[in-house]
């Protein structure tokens, strides 16, 4: 059996955490539009640079980027037996663009998984993050810009899913195995034995 898999949810609310957890549960790739952007930013690269002119001050990387860079990650040979995108699709437009290589490939997703978390618990999470990891990006003003943006562009998307019949919410503040089972749950999976 096959999972395709999309996980929402604003930044800081363990999305890449669980993302990590998850695939590894179901046997399938974890694709991070972020973790393929903080790449190309570590290696100098032509995207990363553009990337990082628009991360430096809380932005959102072009669709058109974002979109091919997706579609070629999605048509690599090991998401065969499926995918969890974590990052993608970010705003309406995106859910179209995805919509669409799964249809050009035959395939339709299985669901959208929204971890919520109150805002000032994702702020304080993300500042923390910021200082064990050096990301000069996650300053407070920054990150409260990136918790805006989300509102606004990226949270509508849990409304298309919905509609669909697609969406399932999961509750991301708590011990990490918790969330972890409540998501597994929410998805179907088998638990951890």
């Amino acid at each position: 059996m096959s999972t395709r898999l999309v996980l929402l949810g604003p930044p800081g609310a363990g999305k890449g955490t669980q993302a990590a957890r998850l695939a590894e549960r179901l046997g399938v790739p974890a694709i991070s539009t972020g973790d393929i952007f903080r790449a190309n930013i570590k290696g100098g690269t032509p995207l990363g640079k553009t990337v990082q002119e628009y991360t430096s001050r809380g932005a959102l990387v072009p669709d058109s980027v974002t979109n091919e860079m997706v579609r070629d990650r999605l048509a690599q040979d090991d998401t065969a037996q499926g995918f969890l995108l974590d990052g993608y699709p970010r705003n309406v437009a995106q859910v179209g663009e995805l919509d669409s290589i799964l249809a050009d490939a035959g395939l339709a997703l299985d669901l959208a998984v929204e971890i919520t978390a109150d805002p000032d618990v994702v702020v304080a999470r993300l500042l923390k993050r910021a200082e064990i990891e050096g990301r000069e990006d996650d300053t407070e003003d920054v990150v409260r810009h990136r918790l805006d943006v989300y509102a606004q562009e990226t949270a509508p998307i849990a409304h298309v899913y919905a509609e669909r019949g697609l969406l399932a919410q999961v509750d991301g503040l708590g011990e990490v195995d918790a969330v972890t089972e409540r998501l597994v749950a929410a998805i179907g999976a088998p638990s951890a034995g």
